[in-house]
């Protein structure tokens, strides 16, 4: 079941394609995924409530290497988008190269482009071509210290410290 949830732009598109004529909200949303935490979680939930099929794009991992540098990602693309298309408010995930989502989003065109607060309204890529098409652009709120990045940090911090014997 998860892997037909995996697609390829030119089969998303033929996907959706038909969904939209029937009057489905299609949202879309991206990022890196790279250890699925709480705040993914809640923040794929709350990009799934915002209409009736979410579209998670998934950096690849040149992508994600170009973005954060040569140690991520963590977990392969393939990994993190079975991970990813495993949660039931995912619809589809798709698998980009670019460092940014903006062709993408340009060639699916939802009527819902979904970013985490943390982004200011005028760095979201995408916004104007969704806008521009009739959609809107919705920010949802990001849960506090839940970050890979922050994650990353404790395992560190963790691994320099003395083993107890428990």
């Amino acid at each position: 079941m998860t892997a037909e949830k995996i697609v390829q732009k030119d089969e998303l598109i033929a996907i959706l394609e038909p969904r939209v004529r029937a009057g489905k909200r299609v949202v879309f949303t991206n990022g890196c995924f790279d250890l699925l935490h709480v705040g993914h979680v809640r923040y794929l939930a709350s990009a799934r409530a915002c209409g009736d099929l979410l579209v998670v794009g998934l950096n690849s991992d040149r992508s994600v290497r170009t973005i954060k540098g040569p140690t991520r990602p963590l977990v392969p693309q393939d990994q993190r988008a079975e991970v990813l298309a495993a949660l039931a408010c995912v619809d589809f995930v798709v698998i980009f190269e670019e460092p940014d989502p903006g062709a993408l989003i340009e060639a699916i065109l939802p009527q819902v482009l979904v970013k985490g607060a943390d982004w200011p309204e005028d760095r979201i890529i995408g916004a104007r071509a969704v806008r521009g098409a009739g959609g809107t652009v919705v920010r949802v709120p990001v849960v506090p210290g839940a970050a890979t990045s922050t994650i990353i940090e404790r395992i560190l911090q963790l691994s320099k410290e003395p083993a107890t014997d428990d």
